[in-house]
C-alpha cells in the first residue's frame, strides 16, 4: 500500500489548503486514516482522524478551523484547513492503518504518506 499526499503550498495567515491522501496498492476494506504535522526536529503531531465508521477527531489547536473527511470508494481522506495561522507552517503526513479505529500514537499507523509542506505566511 501506498499514499501519496498533495495539495500542500505557501498561503498568508487567514487563507485555506485542502490536502489530498490517495491510497493505492492492496485494497483493505476497514481502515482508520489520520493526518499529522511535523516541526523541524519535533515528533510528529495528530492534526486530524478518522476511524473507518466516519468519526472524527481533532487537535484542539486546529478544532473549528480544519475538517478530516474520505472517500472510501476513492480511497482517498482530505484535510481542508481554513483560518490558516503561521503556526500551522509543517510538514503533513497522512497515516492509515488496518482497524476500524483510531490510532493512539503514530507508531500505530501502518502505512505514511511523504509528507507536504504547508506555509502559512503573516
Amino acid at each position: 500500500v501506498q499514499l501519496q499526499a498533495c495539495g500542500g503550498g505557501l498561503v498568508q495567515a487567514g487563507g485555506s489548503l485542502r490536502l489530498s491522501c490517495v491510497a493505492s496498492g492492496r485494497i483493505f476494506v476497514n481502515h482508520a486514516m489520520g493526518w499529522y504535522r511535523q516541526y523541524p526536529e519535533k515528533e510528529r503531531e495528530l492534526v486530524a482522524r478518522v476511524s473507518s465508521g466516519g468519526v472524527t477527531n481533532y487537535a484542539e489547536n486546529v478544532k473549528g478551523r480544519f475538517t478530516i473527511s474520505g472517500d472510501n470508494a476513492k480511497k482517498m481522506v482530505y484535510l481542508e484547513m481554513n483560518n490558516l495561522k503561521p503556526e500551522d507552517t509543517a510538514v503533513y503526513y497522512c497515516a492509515a492503518r488496518h482497524g476500524s479505529s483510531w490510532a493512539r500514537t503514530p507508531g500505530e499507523y501502518d502505512y505514511w504518506g511523504q509528507g507536504t509542506q504547508v506555509t502559512v505566511s503573516s
